[in-house]
């Protein structure tokens, strides 16, 4: 015989209110007992996953408690909701429980962080805007939601996250190997993200990571592509050089302030032949 609990599942699968109402009517505990005896998923965080905004709203217009429950994956309602880009379930469980932005699931990902890997625009702003400091949580290895972005080719959430938080220290956060974002899109060859990031954002382009290379670097020293000559000629425009040239212009500048040389920066050629180099 189908049990009340079971059946209370089911509706959450359909979304059926109605069925809902006529469960709570028969037995008033049947959700407080749900809470206490789910170990996995809840009837919210199945309605959440497929969709059912009006069916999430009831339940948490009796039992808000729901919007905190996480199941074996460290999964919260509002997880699931953002990776599916449920934006109408998403702003229902924000107004439960806002603070569910900020909890990391079991591979240490916020529901903000779903939303930009999933390239969930619409959620991302809900997000952001119901949590600003969401954006700043630090995911393992010291990758930011900036390093998520540009590593799963989400480049639209990448500008709309730079261009709403405009944060000169957050834009250049550096991971674990001291890479910046556009170390990882120099690397990965994405043309237009280096565009974006070099032209509307505050970038420190000749930032060196842990093993001491600059963007110009990582581009010298990856493999041949035809996307290369466009990229290297952004990142000069920008004011990048290897950290060669950054070696040898320091050491320039500390000679022309030295007493009694009189140096000029025309005697000097600065230029790096990177297509040479590569030869």
């Amino acid at each position: 015989m189908e049990t009340l609990e079971s059946m209370l599942f089911e509706a959450a699968s359909q979304g059926n209110v109605d069925t809902l109402k006529k469960l709570v009517q028969e037995d008033p505990i049947i959700l407080d007992r749900v809470i206490v005896n789910s170990f996995s998923d809840t009837p919210v965080h199945i309605a959440a996953i497929l969709g059912h905004s009006d069916f999430v709203m009831d339940i948490l217009r009796r039992r808000p408690e729901f919007a905190r429950e996480l199941n074996l994956c460290q999964s919260s309602p509002l997880h699931l909701a953002s990776a599916k880009g449920y934006i109408e379930v998403v702003r229902v469980l924000l107004s439960a429980n806002p603070l569910m932005c900020l909890v990391c699931d079991r591979n240490g990902l916020t529901p903000l962080h779903l939303a930009a890997i999933k390239g969930r625009i619409e959620v991302v702003k809900e997000l952001v805007q119901a949590k600003h400091d969401a954006a700043r949580v630090i995911m393992g290895q010291g990758q930011t939601i900036l390093h998520l972005c540009v590593k799963y080719y989400q480049i639209e959430a990448l500008k709309l996250l730079v261009n709403t938080i405009r944060d000169q220290d957050f834009t250049n956060c550096k991971d674990s190997d001291g890479n910046t974002i556009l170390h990882l899109a120099v690397a990965d060859k994405q043309v237009e993200t280096v565009n974006f990031l070099l032209m509307e954002s505050a970038m420190e382009v000749n930032a060196q990571n842990l093993r001491g290379m600059t963007t110009m670097d990582v581009l010298i020293r990856s493999r041949r592509d035809v996307r290369d000559d466009e990229i290297e000629e952004t990142l000069k425009r920008a004011g990048a050089f290897g950290s060669m040239e950054k070696k040898s212009l320091v050491q320039i500048n500390r000679n022309i302030s030295s007493p009694g040389l009189n140096l000029s920066f025309d005697h000097f050629d600065f230029s790096s032949n990177v297509k040479g180099n590569r030869r």
